[in-house]
């Protein structure tokens, strides 16, 4: 039987990448953590329907790391 593991693309996160993040990060990685594209995200946004907390700070949205966790079933510790 072989067992062949998948290879992330350069668009997608590693768990390891994940747990990295600082403790708010912008929608463009967000984005890229979801494996969505940055237009999506925003326009996902802006109809309310992105799947991750927001903070709003001026004109600049921040999404908390630990509600994207969640959201990817991703925990510190395994």
């Amino acid at each position: 039987m072989t067992h062949t593991a998948q290879v992330p693309t350069s668009s997608q996160m590693t768990r390891q990448e994940l747990l990295e993040l600082p403790l708010t990060v912008s929608m463009e990685t967000a984005a890229r953590a979801l494996g969505i594209g940055k237009s999506k995200a925003y326009g996902l946004l802006r109809s309310g329907e992105f799947p991750v907390r927001t903070l709003k700070l001026g004109s600049v949205v921040k999404v908390p790391t630990a509600a994207l966790w969640e959201v990817l079933g991703v925990t510190p510790h395994p």
